[in-house]
Order: structure tokens, then C-alpha cells, then sequence
């Protein structure tokens, strides 16, 4: 958790409260770390962390989505900003779906 806060410090982001939400708790088998955050201005920010070898799909992005959509019925309420930051190798195509959805997305390679 430690390194995430330090990242998104780097990025000039800063979280009131951030809380890690796991998977299981909103019905995925998803291998990713998943946060639920409210920044200073008291606005929901969701935090994706994905790290795997094989390339980030088109596919994978549109499931990232609706688990998106799952967490906010699980918090019970809009989340306005959403962040992934993602270890692999990324699909230009998918990354164009997530910024039109108003995803930031940040790519570590």
C-alpha cells in the first residue's frame, strides 16, 4: 500500500482516506489490486493496479468497466475519478476505450 501512496504522491494525488476492496468482495476472479479512495475535494476515486506479462486487450478493458460499475454499487455511490495503473504490455486500442470512458491511465513498462 506503502507504494501506491508514494506513486500517486508523484503524480500530485492525494487521498483523505484509500482503502483496499478485494475482488471476491463484488463477485471477480480478477488478479488485480482494486482501491476505493475519497480525495480532499470528498469526491470516490477508484484505483486498479494490474501486473501480469501478457498484453492488456480490448476484451479485458471492457471488463475492467463493468467491474467498475459493480464497485460503485458495492460502495453505494458514483465514483467520479478512475485511475489504472497497469504493468503490461498495453493494446492502443484499449487504451483509447478507457480514456474515452475518462480513465487515467498510466503505463509502466
Amino acid at each position: 500500500m506503502k507504494k501506491i501512496v508514494d506513486y500517486l504522491q508523484n503524480k500530485h494525488i492525494i487521498f483523505k482516506s484509500l482503502k483496499e476492496v478485494l475482488p471476491k468482495e463484488i463477485g471477480s476472479r480478477k488478479n488485480l489490486k482494486l482501491y476505493v479512495g475519497v480525495d480532499l475535494k470528498s469526491y470516490y476515486a477508484s484505483l486498479f493496479c494490474i501486473s501480469k506479462k501478457s498484453r492488456f486487450l480490448r476484451k479485458e478493458a471492457q471488463e475492467l468497466i463493468l467491474l467498475h460499475e459493480k464497485l460503485e454499487k458495492h460502495i453505494d455511490s458514483q465514483i467520479k475519478k478512475k485511475y489504472l495503473i497497469i504493468e503490461a504490455p498495453l493494446c492502443s486500442k484499449a487504451r483509447a476505450m478507457l480514456e474515452a470512458q475518462q480513465w487515467k491511465v498510466w503505463h509502466e513498462a
